[in-house]
C-alpha cells in the first residue's frame, strides 16, 4: 500500500530531475489558508527560489509570466473536486511546470491533471489525527522543506521528519489544555454576531482560516483576518469594549507585531482571546522548527474551540446555506 510519506518522497526524488527556481502555492479558502506556512519558510530558508500564494481562479487570470518549465506549482482541494484548482492544475502543467497536489481522498479530478498526488491523513475539526505526521500541513512542509533540501542542503527537512513524530504527543497535550478554556469562551461569546481574529508570520493563514471557513462558512458569524502589522493602519478604530478578538501568538520572527497588537488589545478592549503558543507543551520538537510548527499546534486548538463554539450556538459546523447547494 502506498503511503503519504512514499508519496512524498517519490516527489522529492523528481525534484532533483529538473531545475525549480519558484514554487506557486494555489488553492482556494481553507486550503489556500494552509499554503502560507510554507511561503514562510521558503522565504525565510532559500537563498535561490522564490515562493507565492494564489488563489486558484487568480493564478489563471492573472497568469504569473515567471510561471513555467522551472516552476513548482502544489495545489490543494480537500475532496480534489474544486473546480477552480483542478482548472489552475491543468494550466500549470500546459505552462509545464511540475504540478504537485494534495487531497484527503485516493482519486479525484485534481489527480487526473497533476503529475503528481499526495494523500494526506484528515480528522474532524477538534478531533485528534491518528497520523498528523502526515496531516495537510505537515505534508505542505515535508514538501517544501524537501525542495530547499534537495536544491540547497538546507538541513530543516530532517530535522521536520523526526519532529512530527511527537506531533500526537503534542497535540493530545494541547487539547486536555485548551478544553475547558474552549468550554467557557463558547459560553461566553455563542451570541456574539461578529468576531476578528488576528496574527502575522507564519500564523496569519491559520486566523485567515478561521475566519473564513470557521466563523463565516461553518457558524455565520461576521469576520475578517486582521493583519497584526496591518492592525493600526486602520482596523484598530473597529476596536472597543463591546467587540471580540481572537489574536494568536506565534514563535516566529513576526511574534513582535502580535505582541504590540497585543499590549493595544488590553488597553482599549476587553473581550480578547489570546492563544499563545509558548503556553503549549512542544516537547519533542526541534528547536529550530518550533516557530515553524507553531501553526499545526494552534490550529488544532482553534479547531477545539470551534467544536465547542458550535455545540454552544447549536449550530453544528456541517450546516451549509449555498455551499455545495446551489449553483454558484
Amino acid at each position: 500500500m502506498t503511503t503519504a510519506q512514499d508519496q512524498v518522497n517519490r516527489i522529492i526524488e523528481a525534484y532533483k530531475e529538473r531545475t525549480i527556481n519558484r514554487v506557486f502555492l494555489v488553492a482556494c479558502g481553507g486550503s489556500a489558508a494552509l499554503m502560507y506556512p510554507s511561503k514562510y519558510f521558503i522565504d525565510r530558508e532559500s537563498t535561490s527560489i522564490t515562493a507565492e500564494v494564489y488563489n486558484s481562479n487568480e493564478f489563471i487570470y492573472r497568469n504569473p509570466s515567471t510561471l513555467g518549465a522551472e516552476s513548482l506549482v502544489i495545489l490543494c482541494s480537500h475532496k480534489g473536486k474544486t473546480p477552480e484548482t483542478t482548472n489552475a492544475a491543468k494550466f500549470a502543467k500546459d505552462k509545464g511546470a511540475l504540478v504537485v497536489s494534495l487531497m484527503y481522498v485516493p482519486t479525484a479530478p485534481l489527480a487526473d491533471e497533476s503529475d503528481f498526488i499526495v494523500n494526506y491523513s484528515w480528522a474532524p475539526p477538534g478531533e485528534l489525527d491518528s497520523h498528523p505526521e502526515i496531516a495537510n500541513y505537515a505534508v505542505l512542509y515535508r514538501l517544501t522543506m524537501g525542495l530547499l533540501a534537495v536544491k540547497e542542503g538546507n538541513d530543516k527537512y530532517e530535522k521536520l521528519v523526526r519532529s512530527l513524530n511527537s506531533m500526537t504527543t503534542v497535540l493530545q497535550k494541547a487539547k486536555a489544555q485548551a478544553l475547558e478554556g474552549a468550554k467557557a469562551y463558547a459560553k461566553a461569546n455563542k451570541d456574539e454576531s461578529v468576531i476578528y481574529t488576528m496574527a502575522s508570520g507564519v500564523n496569519y493563514g491559520i486566523a485567515y482560516s478561521f475566519a473564513i471557513c470557521i466563523l463565516m462558512e461553518m457558524q455565520w458569524k461576521h469576520s475578517h483576518a486582521i493583519h497584526a502589522g496591518e492592525f493600526f493602519h486602520g482596523p484598530f478604530e473597529i476596536l472597543d469594549k463591546d467587540v471580540p478578538f481572537i489574536l494568536l501568538l506565534g514563535l516566529d520572527e513576526t511574534r513582535p507585531m502580535e505582541e504590540r497588537a497585543l499590549k493595544f488589545l488590553k488597553e482599549h478592549g476587553e473581550k480578547l482571546l489570546v492563544l499563545d503558543a509558548k503556553q503549549f507543551d512542544m516537547s519533542g520538537i526541534d528547536e529550530e522548527l518550533k516557530g515553524y510548527l507553531a501553526p499545526l499546534l494552534l490550529n488544532f486548538v482553534l479547531r477545539v474551540y470551534a467544536v465547542e463554539l458550535a455545540a454552544a450556538t447549536g449550530h453544528p459546523l456541517e450546516t451549509r446555506r449555498y455551499m455545495f447547494k446551489v449553483p454558484y
